[in-house]
């Protein structure tokens, strides 16, 4: 079992994740370390985030792996089944064209906000993002990983870290902007190139303590008090990240995410 989180020394899935939205300690608020945004996705483990804050990275599951072999628009589905059920043996074929503008309208049991994907900057990514959601891979996917003043995080078909695709892509880093409020970032293991579906949401505009290692997808344009009233969630502690108070008392929940191109 893969887990993806932000983690206090860097990014893993369980990446780590080291988020420049703040360092979040025991009690869910912002102080001057370093927090790492890990998924938890460690295959045959669960690695565990410390009391100062992790955010769940994204991480291909056990089987996941970095190969170049494409699945196509139908094919690549080991299980047949739809939805979360989905699992691919390789990330998907290029087919988005980075010169048009990708939008991804992300619809959610507390509202509707809309996110810009970073198409030229982040090719690779924001293609997989649009295949999977093409899928109807997020729908369902809850926001697992709440740290008010840090970030959000979702994109788990488990929806508690530990889950993926089945593969997973490159980075493609550096970061162009910096990981300010509404910046969407991948989560993954701490290992270059661990990404999968999990991501981030940036909550403030701290970014002195992320390390740019999380591969931007894009940024919330529209909607944004949605992610504020996600992110005030009342939290526990988190048996997945090693305690710390980010598992949500209430759930939100990802309904479906619409592409639009222009």
């Amino acid at each position: 079992m893969r887990k993806v989180g932000l983690w206090a020394a860097s990014l893993a899935a369980v990446t780590f994740l080291t988020v420049g939205c703040g360092a979040a300690n025991s009690t869910g608020n912002t102080s001057g370390g370093s927090t790492a945004v890990n998924n938890t996705a460690t295959s045959g483990s669960q690695a565990g985030a410390n009391s100062t804050g992790n955010t769940a990275n994204t991480a291909g599951n056990s089987t996941a792996n970095t190969s170049t072999t494409a699945a196509n628009s139908t094919g690549g589905v080991s299980n047949g089944k739809t939805g979360q059920a989905q699992r691919w043996t390789a990330m998907p074929k290029m087919t988005i064209n980075p010169n048009k503008q990708y939008t991804a309208v992300v619809q959610t049991n507390y509202g509707t906000f809309t996110m810009d994907l970073f198409a030229k900057k982040s090719p690779i990514t924001v293609n997989n993002f649009v295949f999977l959601a093409n899928h109807a891979f997020y729908n369902g996917d809850t926001f697992f990983r709440i740290i008010k003043n840090f970030m959000i995080q979702t994109g788990d078909p488990n929806n508690n870290g530990t889950g993926g695709p089945g593969y997973t892509i490159p980075d493609e880093l550096p970061p162009s902007v910096p990981y300010t409020a509404g910046v969407v970032a991948m989560a993954n293991t701490g290992q270059p190139h661990s990404g999968g579906s999990q991501f981030f949401i940036c909550t403030v505009n701290d970014t002195q303590n992320l390390a740019p290692n999380y591969t931007e997808l894009g940024k919330v344009v529209s909607g944004m008090s949605v992610i504020e009233q996600i992110a005030a969630i009342p939290v526990t502690a988190n048996p997945q990240m090693g305690g710390e108070m980010s598992k949500p008392l209430k759930k939100a929940v990802i309904e479906k995410v619409t592409i639009q191109v222009k």
